[in-house]
Formats: structure tokens, sequence, C-alpha cells
């Protein structure tokens, strides 16, 4: 599941890039009543078009940074870290996919909306289909990218779940963690996000590896996909090492007017190797399912 030494030292020697000078003073907390406190980033106007965004496993809200300066004026967009991940608060069990959906559904209860669109990435994509299944009023749309259809008979998987993940202790090894996240990259990507990206990876606790993963696995969202009715969008990127294509063929043919986008030259993390087209690729989605009177200023909203 990780590419080789030289592989993964090419993957990183992207162009220079600078974190958001603004985006970690942004950083809030929010506590969930009966369940945990989270911390988030919030960017755009109150009246904007609610969009939450769910990270992969091991990340943190930080992973949606290099996307979120390319996002429309017009959004309002939540970049969530979620339970166990990053600075949230970590509880000693809820790792199932249930449990990441019911926390979306009390984020947003505290901000006070009644639905938004949802952006997930990898295991948030899966959160986000758990989500939409279970509560279908609180869903606007679904974008997913690197989305799995199911997480058992990947034989890679199940090879990183008895090898690695089973016997991995507390403090997590750097090599270990390095290798998983360059093995998400098909492109180059800025040494100094990567860094950041290392950052998160490594709060996250052994523990919390291996009950994601296992919630991922236990879950049999890919049998109900039938239930989800928001419109969806997927991205995908052709060199993905973890979702092959016939997870995103049998997204499409479970979810009923679900629509693809290829991307030919990404991998698993393709909104870390081409922010600016993933964001443009989410302003159209959004254009196209937001209410008619949003139409217009997202169209016209500037793409900083």
């Amino acid at each position: 599941m990780s590419p080789n030494g030289a592989a993964g030292r090419e993957r990183l020697a992207g162009a220079a890039w600078q974190p958001g000078r603004e985006l970690p003073n942004r950083v809030r907390e929010v506590r969930l009543p009966g369940r945990l406190t989270m911390q988030y980033v919030e960017q755009g106007p109150t009246e904007g078009v609610p969009v939450v965004a769910l990270h992969g496993v091991t990340d943190s809200w930080r992973s949606f940074e290099p996307l979120l300066p390319h996002l429309s004026g017009a959004l309002r967009v939540f970049a969530l870290t979620q339970r166990g991940h990053g600075g949230s608060e970590a509880p000693a069990s809820g790792y199932a996919l249930t449990d990441f959906a019911n926390d979306v559904v009390a984020f947003l209860d505290a901000q006070g909306l009644e639905r938004a669109i949802i952006v997930g990435h990898s295991m948030g994509s899966a959160n986000a289909l758990r989500l939409a299944i279970d509560h279908p009023q609180r869903v606007t749309a679904l974008a997913l990218l690197g989305a799995f259809a199911g997480f058992r008979g990947k034989p890679e998987l199940e090879a990183f779940w008895q090898d690695d993940l089973t016997r991995l202790v507390d403090p997590v090894d750097f090599s270990f963690a390095r290798e998983f996240q360059a093995s998400t990259l098909a492109q180059p990507v800025p040494p100094a996000f990567f860094e950041i990206v290392m950052e998160e990876c490594l709060k996250c606790p052994a523990r919390v590896w291996r009950d994601a993963f296992a919630g991922m696995f236990e879950d049999a969202f890919v049998e109900q996909l039938a239930a989800v009715t928001a419109p969806t969008l997927l991205l995908w990127g052709r060199h993905d090492a973890f979702c092959p294509r016939a997870d995103q063929q049998r997204l499409l043919a479970g979810i009923a007017g679900s629509h693809l986008i290829e991307y030919a030259d990404a991998g698993h993390a393709l909104h870390w190797e081409e922010p600016a087209r993933v964001a443009g690729d989410l302003v159209d989605f959004v254009c196209r399912t937001a209410p008619a009177m949003r139409r217009r200023s997202l169209a016209d909203g500037a793409r900083r």
C-alpha cells in the first residue's frame, strides 16, 4: 500500500507552497452535547451555501487547506477535524461510520443548519455516504473524492490491516506514517504541505488507526447505496492506489443520477495534487445543486 522510497520522495518534490497564514488562527472548537469536542475551520459568509468537508483517516481539517483558497466566496465551508484526529477529542470508543455520521448531524445542529453539501475524502467519503443513507434530510448533495465502494475483498487493504495495523503501537513510527501518506500520491505536492500532513497524521493514536479502519471494514454501506437520494459527484484519480475504477463503477451503478469526473494524472489525494481543479469542479457542482437563487452568486463568486 505504499510506494518505494524513491517514488515517494519524487512525489513530495512539488513546487513551493506557503501554508495559509490566517487559517490556523481561525481554528474553532465546538462541544457536541453528549458526544465530544470537535475542532473545525470556517470560511465564507454566514449567508453562504453550507458545505461540510470530511477528511480521510489520520488527517484533519488541514487536509483541505490547499483547497480552501480556491473555493467560491459564496460558499460557507466548514472543514472538520473528525473524532480521534488532529486536535479534536479522541474518545475511547465510537469509531464506526455511524458515529462519525452522527457527529456531523450534531455539528449541523450546533451551527443551526438544517442541511449541507457534504464533501468527503477517502474515509470521509464513507462517512458522508453513511450520513446520506441514515439522515437524507440533512444532506443537500454529496461530493466524494477517492471514494470506496466497501472495504472488504481488497487484498491490499486486508493485508495492511492484518500485517500492520493490528501490530501498530504508540508512538506511531514516523517512517510507517510517511509511507502511508506518500502512497496516496501520484503527483508531486509541496514539501511544506506534506510536513503539515505528517504533523497531523502523527497526532492520531494507534488505537484510532485501528478503530477507524475496523469501522470501515465493518460497515456494509455499499449494500444500501440505493437509499442515497442526494445529487452525487464522484472525483477520482486514475492512479488511485486505494480505490480502483471498479469501486467508482459500483458507486455510479448504485447511486441514482451520480456522475464521475476522472483525473487522468492524479492519485488518491487528488485535492492535494490538483486543488484548483478540484475546487472548480466542486463549485460547478454546487452551482447545479444549490437553490436557484444561489446559482448566480456562486457562478460570479471569486475563486480566491
